[in-house]
């Protein structure tokens, strides 16, 4: 599948503003900070996995994992 024919990834305020928080927060392990960044660039450039993954510095493979375990409704 082509990745522009991704649904947009659509969070609430309230999710944003936690992943948000994580994704800043100096105490928060690396791991999840990492995670939430995904979510957001993919929230923000959800069409493009690969230019996430790329910005991110993570495999295509791990980008796609956290955004689908968004999508979960």
């Amino acid at each position: 599948m082509d990745d522009n024919r991704l649904e947009p990834l659509v969070l609430s305020e309230v999710e944003r503003q936690t992943l948000q928080g994580w994704a800043r927060r100096r105490a928060t392990a690396h791991g999840l900070a990492l995670r939430a960044r995904i979510v957001l660039m993919c929230a923000e450039d959800g069409s493009n996995i690969a230019a996430v993954a790329a910005r991110l510095g993570v495999n295509r493979g791990t980008a796609t994992k956290w955004r689908a375990f968004c999508e979960t409704d």
